[in-house]
Order: C-alpha cells, then sequence, then structure tokens
C-alpha cells in the first residue's frame, strides 16, 4: 500500500512539479516591411518561454527580404516566401499548415513582445479546458499607457459594427480584470492547435478585415472562450491617429461588414441589418464622401457594396 502524504505536503509537491511547456508557433506576416520584423524578431530574444519556433511569411514583398531577414540571427526562426500576398487570413493559414506547435500565436510583425507575453498567455489554458484562445492587453508602442484593445464588446448584430473595450483609454487598473470577451484580436491572440482542428481557420474568403470576427464566430458557436488576459500585454506601433478612410480598407471593411453579417445573422437580424444599410449607413457614407471629395474611397465603398450584390448565397461560404 502507497502511503497517503499530508495534504500541505502533496500540495508542495505539486507546485515543485515542472510545468508543461508545449511548443508554440509563433506566425508573423511580412509585406514589404522587414525591417519593423527584425525588430519583432529582437524581441523574440528575450522571450523568458524559450520552446517556441518562429514562422515569419512574407506574402511576396517587392523588397528582398533575404538581405534584410537573416533566420540564422534568431532562435528557431524560419523565413517563408510565398509566390503571391495571401492576405491576412489565407496567410497566417498557410504559416499554420506548416506549424508545428500545439498553440499557434498569430501576432503581427508590427508589434514588441515584453519578456513575459508567452507564459502569461499560458496560462489560461490550464485552468479552464473550454478555453480556444487568450488574447493580450494591447497598448500603443508610442503610448505605452494608452490601450488598444482590452477585450471587444459584442457584435451588434443588426448593424454589423462592435466596439473594443479600453480603446484610447490610459491604462489606469480600469481593465486590469481577465475574463471571456466576445471577439480575438489579429493583432495577437494564441490558439490551440486542437481547437483549430475542430472549428477551422480564418475564413480566406474575407482576405482582410472582419475575418478574425468571423472566426471567433466559429469558436464560440462551438463552445469555446476567448479569453482576455489582462497581465499580459503587448505593443502594437500602429499610431493612434491612424487613417480609416484608405481605398483599400474602405473596400474590405464595406464588403466584409456585409459578409459577415451573411455569413452569420438570422433571418430577422439580417433583415434589419439589410435596412439600416440601406437607410443609414449606405447614404451616409455616399454623402461623406462625396462632400469630403473621397472619390477613390467612394468607388471602392460602392464596389464593397456591389461585390455583395453579385456574389451568390453559396459563394459566401
Amino acid at each position: 500500500m502507497i502511503p497517503l502524504l499530508p495534504a500541505g505536503l502533496s500540495l508542495y509537491i505539486a507546485k515543485s512539479m515542472p510545468i508543461s511547456t508545449p511548443l508554440i508557433s509563433i506566425i508573423t506576416l511580412n509585406y514589404n516591411q522587414a525591417r519593423v520584423t527584425v525588430d519583432f524578431l529582437e524581441s523574440a530574444k528575450k522571450l523568458n518561454y524559450r520552446n517556441f519556433e518562429i514562422l515569419v511569411c512574407d506574402m511576396a514583398s517587392a523588397e528582398d527580404v533575404t538581405t534584410i531577414i537573416d533566420p540564422s540571427l534568431f532562435p528557431n526562426t524560419h523565413l517563408l516566401l510565398s509566390s503571391k500576398n495571401l492576405g491576412f487570413a489565407a496567410g497566417n493559414n498557410w504559416g499554420m499548415r506548416q506549424a508545428k506547435g500545439e498553440f499557434y500565436l498569430i501576432v503581427n510583425n508590427d508589434t514588441i513582445m515584453p519578456p513575459d507575453l508567452l507564459d502569461k498567455l499560458l496560462q489560461p489554458f490550464s485552468t479552464d479546458p473550454q478555453i480556444g484562445v487568450t488574447c493580450p492587453k494591447i497598448m500603443y508602442y508610442d503610448q505605452p499607457e494608452t490601450i488598444q484593445y482590452a477585450g471587444f464588446n459584442p457584435m451588434n448584430m443588426y448593424t454589423g459594427r462592435t466596439t473594443i473595450v479600453g480603446e484610447k483609454e490610459p491604462d489606469t487598473g480600469r481593465h486590469d480584470a481577465s475574463g471571456p470577451t466576445s471577439g480575438a484580436h489579429g493583432c495577437a491572440m494564441l490558439v490551440k492547435k486542437s481547437i483549430i482542428e475542430k472549428t477551422g481557420m480564418f475564413p480566406e474568403k474575407f482576405f482582410l478585415y472582419y475575418e478574425e470576427w468571423d472566426w471567433s464566430a466559429r469558436i464560440l458557436k462551438a463552445g469555446y472562450k476567448i479569453w482576455y488576459t489582462a497581465d499580459a500585454r503587448i505593443y502594437h506601433k500602429e499610431s493612434l491617429s491612424v487613417g480609416k478612410s484608405n481605398p483599400m480598407k474602405v473596400y474590405y471593411h464595406t464588403r466584409n461588414r456585409i459578409l459577415f453579417m451573411r455569413r452569420n445573422a438570422n433571418w430577422s437580424q439580417l433583415v434589419v441589418f439589410t435596412l439600416f444599410f440601406g437607410l443609414f449607413s449606405f447614404p451616409k457614407s455616399v454623402i461623406q464622401f462625396s462632400v469630403n471629395r473621397q472619390f477613390p474611397q467612394l468607388r471602392n465603398f460602392l464596389k464593397g457594396v456591389f461585390w455583395n450584390l453579385r456574389s451568390s448565397s453559396d459563394s459566401i461560404t
């Protein structure tokens, strides 16, 4: 018979046992930003958690990235060269298909990772088997005490819009409680491979924007949680004043907002959204772009709307 240990000694032994250190595949896309990517890779050298690989997925950059990014200078790093720009969704899927880890960190190349990032993002998975994704608090790199993301509020299924918790707020401690959130942020998310095997990867139909929302909706419908990890931080080089009326951004935001609703709204929500978009969003955008003489944006807005009018229900899956 094996003697029972005192409760205190058992707890001591449990705490002393080594914590599992699964392989994490860090996947980042590069498109004509090789020197920015090098800064990202430099931050990876300081990570406390060492069982990782890095896949830098170049999306057919015009510059010769092989002369700027030397994988041998960075730990466990591989440079993958795509023959064309696959976009955010398909580009990250391409990287995940070549990854070997049990977890995938999908992360923007214009970020800086603090040394404890992987440890903090990995920890919640050991506390709740229903957690499928963890996201850090995202801070602005040039204003490191200002929040970009502290979780998402639920998507409004009548307007196709949502808001970011804590966006542009000073980090005063108001958003220091970890917990489930309504969506993962494409800038940085740690995803369990087994969850992806059950729910699929990013929907490549979106190319850019709203793909993480469509994917998040699928994760949540499958019964898993997306976890905002308040004590994990990452610093994003996106400016506080970044413009949102770039013509390409207008096209994909418009096209994919409608596409997301077509794929995820029930019939009553879709009816209300169609009325809302047709009576309010459409005329407002047309008038705004016209008055401001933003004709490239106007053309791309109309292009995004008419893409959905031309595409059948079969083509949105």
